[in-house]
């Protein structure tokens, strides 16, 4: 069998299907991937095959300047974060995509096509060509309903979608090029996302699936502290320089903290200031090698922290941004596995009353092990792979 990965030149959307790659090339099936060729070769393992996809109308690869887009959309919220994201990020993607995932497809004759959902050429191209396809959720926003409330702004993306699909002669009567009609590949459980709805037999919970990658050198982990409990603070690669405030706020709860915690901190030294000695600060960690050492993670909602974190049975504060991270940070609270504070406006104290609730409140903990061993039994990429080869 021969599957090709569609994807954006985004780490978050990128990782999970290298693991879900390992485990076809493993069980002797051909993979490539194809998107924005230079970004995604800083995201995928050395020998991975790239099939370029997305020159602008100019010649050059959209892959850098999408990624630079986060200097714009950083300081955005709400609707405004959202319309940036359609508008200025994932149509232009798929416009500048479609020419080179179609010549992909030609040339690697892929037996399932595999798009994440923030990669729309894919689908458009497989329907075109009648290649079966499948949809790699690597955040379950998309699968929650998030506009139930708000319908105004769910018939905006649906408006968004058409006219994308118009362009390219596509009258999208009767499909939707986020969900697959045949499998939909969701990098989570129910006993995260939620059991209060009802989801289609094609909807398979496999679980996260953690790929290799590169882990930055020169971790000091002699300077872990054995006597207290240790906590990761991150906030993702993307969002690191918003975090100017919320940093300040992580210094005053470390040092109202400091007997009992010791905070491992992952931000640029530049917008932190000067640390009390005990916190641990590191503008890059291992995070998969570090978190069997934590007792805690605090973070922003992104939904490969949340999930990697909950593999190891970690209960979580998040401080959720934009985009998908609210509606990531209500499904850990409600899952009893954490506690949302705000991300623009929390103080040291509020913060240390986060981190010491789940730290010593066993409740948290045990619903992040309950989610920790629903990850285990979904069977991440493995069952991930069963289900593409039953596809064909």
């Amino acid at each position: 069998m021969r599957v090709l990965f569609t994807v954006p030149p985004l780490a978050g959307h990128v990782n999970p299907t290298v693991a879900v790659g390992a485990e076809l090339a493993a069980r002797g099936h051909e993979v490539a991937w194809t998107g924005p060729a230079s970004a995604l070769a800083g995201l995928l393992p050395p020998r991975a095959r790239i099939l370029p996809a997305g020159e602008g109308a100019d010649g050059r690869e959209i892959g850098g300047a999408y990624a630079g887009l986060h200097e714009r959309w950083r300081d955005l919220r709400g609707v405004g974060a959202l319309r940036f994201l359609w508008e200025e990020a994932l149509v232009p993607l798929a416009r500048a995509m479609v020419p080179g995932v179609t010549r992909a497809v030609q040339a690697f004759g892929p037996d399932v096509l595999v798009a994440d959902q923030q990669a729309l050429a894919g689908p458009l191209v497989a329907r075109r060509l009648g290649v079966p396809w499948a949809t790699s959720a690597s955040t379950s926003a998309e699968l929650t309903r998030p506009f139930a409330d708000f319908p105004k702004v769910g018939e905006w993306v649906a408006g968004q979608i058409g006219g994308l699909l118009a362009e390219f002669g596509d009258d999208g009567e009767g499909w939707d090029p986020r969900f697959s009609e045949r499998l939909v590949l969701v990098f989570s459980t129910p006993e995260l996302v939620g059991r209060s709805e009802e989801f289609p037999s094609h909807f398979a919970f496999v679980g996260p699936a953690f790929g290799a990658r590169p882990a930055p050198a020169g971790f000091p982990w002699q300077r872990l502290d054995p006597a207290r409990k240790r906590v990761l603070v991150s906030l993702g690669t993307l969002n690191q320089e918003a975090g100017g405030r919320f940093y300040r706020s992580v210094l005053g709860a470390a040092e109202r903290l400091a007997e009992q915690a010791q905070l491992v901190l992952a931000a640029p030294a530049a917008l932190v200031g000067d640390p009390p000695r005990h916190l641990l600060l590191r503008e890059r960690v291992p995070q998969l090698e570090l978190l069997p050492h934590l007792d805690a993670v605090v973070c922003h909602g992104g939904h490969n922290t949340v999930c990697e974190s909950l593999a190891h049975g970690l209960p979580l504060v998040v401080a959720p941004i934009r985009d998908d991270q609210p509606i990531v940070a209500r499904q850990v609270v409600e899952a009893g596995a954490g506690v949302r504070v705000r991300f623009g406006r929390t103080r040291a104290e509020e913060l240390r009353d986060a981190l010491t609730a789940v730290l010593d409140d066993p409740g948290p903990r045990r619903a992040a092990r309950r989610i920790q061993a629903s990850f285990a039994a979904a069977g991440g990429a493995s069952a991930a792979a069963d289900r593409l080869e039953k596809l064909t």
